[in-house]
């Protein structure tokens, strides 16, 4: 599935859909600001989260950071590790709040 645009996701947000998020910016990026929802999950610890993250293999997950690069990364990470339907929030919080 392609990458999510902001106004996606914010037209699911007011019409009552709660699609996962992961927020892979650091802690005390993530105690800032955040999206609605959001678990945040920073990209670094990825790969020790996989097991919790398990049973979204097959379900829509957006990932998304600042602006758009560490989600990206995090995103091909979730890919090569079978996770079917990962998506990238373009533009990250930072378009997310324009």
């Amino acid at each position: 599935m392609a990458d999510i645009t902001s106004d996606e996701l914010k037209q699911r947000q007011q019409a009552g859909e709660t699609p996962t998020i992961i927020d892979v910016r650091e802690p005390w990026e993530f105690e800032e600001t955040r999206i609605p929802g959001a678990q945040n999950i920073p990209l670094n610890s990825l790969p020790t989260k996989l097991d919790d993250l398990e049973d979204l293999k097959d379900q829509e997950v957006i990932v998304h950071c600042k602006s758009g690069a560490r989600s990206a990364s995090a995103a091909a990470y979730l890919k090569q590790q079978g996770f079917t339907n990962v998506r990238n929030l373009l533009g990250g919080i930072m378009g997310y709040q324009a």
